[in-house]
């Protein structure tokens, strides 16, 4: 396992905040610490991260590389002061333990805040606010997940929306969460639109006998 830059702390993390939920989202979560979304300590908002998100200095190469030398694929999450979707996704999709730790295993994650003053090193290393490059990547909702590349060569270039090879404009029910991170991890997007590979996983678990699950 390479050593991470996790140590720089919770405070590089501030300016995101979220709006209230209905009591049904936060009666969802799991009572295990594992899956307890954690609350920006340095925010009046009470926005919220998860304790396993990438702790980066915002140099996005560096954290690729990272994700790459972890024998994971590395991913931006962008959020926004008061977005109800944001919430939900840290106190609904990411309570469920199928769900988190499939990405945990298989993903890093760096948040950024679509408005956001802190500085980023995008790709070819240059340098730009959070909200200047949410606007360059045409970051219009959130949450957005964006999926880049397994190495840097590849997006040699490359520059805005075009370093992506997905993205999630928007909120997903857990299910729909979770199949898309599956769908990045087996690259399925080289051989089709996520709406094919969707439809063929949920008819793949309902001939098992499995089916898909109710959350």
């Amino acid at each position: 396992m390479i050593v991470s830059r996790r140590n720089l702390g919770r405070l590089a993390l501030g300016g995101l905040a979220t709006a209230m939920l209905p009591p049904t989202a936060m009666s969802a979560a799991p009572t295990s610490p594992d899956y307890a979304p954690v609350p920006m300590t340095d925010s009046d908002f009470g926005s919220y991260t998860q304790s396993w998100f990438l702790e980066s200095f915002l140099e996005l190469a560096d954290d690729l590389q990272e994700a790459r030398d972890n024998g994971k694929r590395f991913a931006v999450m962008w959020e926004l002061d008061g977005c109800p979707y944001c919430r939900e996704t840290h106190l609904l999709n990411f309570a469920i333990p199928q769900v988190t730790d499939f990405i945990r295993k298989n993903f890093e994650i760096v948040q950024l805040d679509v408005k956001g003053a802190r500085e980023v090193v995008d790709f070819n290393g240059t340098t730009m606010s959070e909200r200047k490059l949410a606007k360059q990547n045409q970051v219009r909702f959130t949450p957005t997940i964006q999926f880049f590349p397994e190495t840097i060569e590849e997006l040699k270039g490359k520059t805005g929306k075009a370093t992506e090879v997905a993205r999630i404009p928007g909120y997903l029910r857990p299910f729909h969460f979770l199949t898309y991170f599956q769908f990045v991890q087996e690259k399925a997007y080289t051989q089709g639109n996520f709406h094919k590979y969707l439809k063929t996983r949920v008819a793949d678990l309902n001939t098992s006998g499995k089916g898909v699950p109710a959350w």
